[in-house]
């Protein structure tokens, strides 16, 4: 693949539809500090966010002692009767996924296969915790994907979706329903549902699983791999043999019709068992062996347990305050919010200090692997900003319309829905 040559922020077309739909007036939660921004949450009356309104539900309205029932009876119904696997897990070793594993395999009798769609580049951190994962006594597959092919999918995505991350995200969705396949384990549970806990759709709050056909608007931008690689085609940058590229297919679920014939079920351990992260982060700490950051706090935030697994991860978090005005730093602090670790004024103090810090440990390693100069980079920057809602150009420098604030009076949590 040939390096980059310059173009015109006329010559990008956004394959992200989320951003057409998102408010023009930029609004902060009462509760948190996520904006109008982030795709698809929603705000109540009093100006609350669906995930805070969520937390409030865990809380105080949801039957957790009822779900957990439910999982036991899922799981008496797939376990496995001679020890052979009986469920896939999909992680990478962190600590969400190594929470999940091992409550599975421990709490209620299951026996886990992991499956492990590679990051597009192991940090020391992440491959260590992988291992960890693996010798306290599970068995985990990876997938590996073409070198190649991955790289121009991902340099696509970069220009055209400002997410270089989302071929991993592909991966990520289908390459458990293909070890299913494979397999023929019939029950895949993924940790939780980012959409219900993180800020997004809700229409899955009372469901324990999704459809593969609900991915491109949820978690595709709108449109899925086949897109891309039309586009990287016409691009110039994949070649028309590679569109048909027998590696494609593991960044495809396998068609509804067969899913449906082999029975397979996919399932969120967050519907049946209350989601914390910190909790899961402690967890996977005493049972797996899971480590921090060992460079102290992850750049573009104050934490030091999450996304730890890849050189592409600050990028990832970094493109997405481009779009939205959103970075790592807000991310981390409405779940600590939420979830009563701090204030939102603590957390309105963080995302001001941390949200806008560019992530520059891997950034030549990232240049390097989509074959760009820092120069292109930046073009590309400037073409999200300015189809962002939160940003504005004033004398030759971008600047954020609004930075989440301090509140006269924190609002209190809801009381149930909307």
């Amino acid at each position: 693949m040939s390096k980059t040559k310059p173009v015109s922020r006329l010559d990008l077309l956004t394959l992200d539809r989320q951003i057409q739909d998102l408010p023009k007036e930029i609004v902060f939660c009462r509760n948190c500090v996520v904006s109008n921004q982030r795709p698809r949450t929603r705000f109540n009356a009093q100006g609350v966010c669906s995930a805070c309104e969520w937390a409030w539900e865990k809380d105080h309205a949801v039957d957790w002692a009822s779900r957990d029932k439910e999982l036991r009876e899922l799981c008496d119904r797939c376990r496995s009767r001679d020890g052979s696997y009986d469920v896939i897990v999909p992680g990478s070793g962190g600590k969400d996924s190594a929470f999940v594993a091992h409550q599975l395999k421990h709490r209620f009798g299951m026996t886990p296969l992991s499956v492990t769609w590679a990051p597009f580049s192991w940090t020391g951190i992440g491959w260590r915790n992988l291992q960890a994962f693996i010798r306290v006594g599970f068995f985990t597959i990876v997938g590996q994907p073409n070198g190649d092919l991955h790289r121009k999918l991902s340099r696509v995505a970069f220009e055209l979706k400002g997410d270089a991350w989302e071929p991993f995200t592909f991966g990520q969705k289908a390459w458990a329903y293909h070890m299913a396949e494979q397999t023929g384990i019939k029950l895949i549970v993924y940790g939780e549902n980012g959409e219900l806990e993180y800020g997004g759709s809700t229409k899955y709050k009372n469901i324990p699983k999704e459809s593969p056909e609900d991915w491109e608007k949820d978690h595709f931008k709108g449109g899925g791999v086949d897109e891309l690689v039309r586009a990287g085609v016409e691009r110039g940058i994949l070649k028309k043999g590679e569109a048909r590229a027998a590696d494609l297919r593991w960044y495809r679920a396998p068609p509804a019709e067969r899913i449906q014939e082999l029975g397979l079920e996919m399932h969120w351990y967050s519907y049946y068992q209350k989601w914390t992260p910190q909790e899961n982060f402690y967890y996977a700490a005493k049972y797996a062996g899971f480590e921090t950051n060992d460079e102290g706090r992850t750049e573009s935030t104050y934490t030091k347990y999450a996304s730890l697994d890849d050189k592409m991860d600050g990028l990832h978090f970094y493109l997405a305050y481009m779009k939205f005005g959103l970075g790592r730093a807000s991310r981390d602090a409405m779940q600590d919010i939420r979830r009563h670790h701090i204030t939102r004024d603590e957390g309105v103090a963080l995302v001001r200090r941390y949200d806008h810090e560019f992530p520059k440990k891997h950034f030549p390693w990232m240049l390097d692997y989509l074959q760009i100069d820092e120069d292109f980079f930046w073009q590309v920057m400037d073409y999200y900003r300015g189809r962002s809602n939160a940003w504005v150009l004033k004398n030759g420098r971008w600047t954020l319309k609004r930075v989440v604030a301090p509140l006269r009076a924190n609002a209190p949590m809801p009381r149930g829905g909307a």
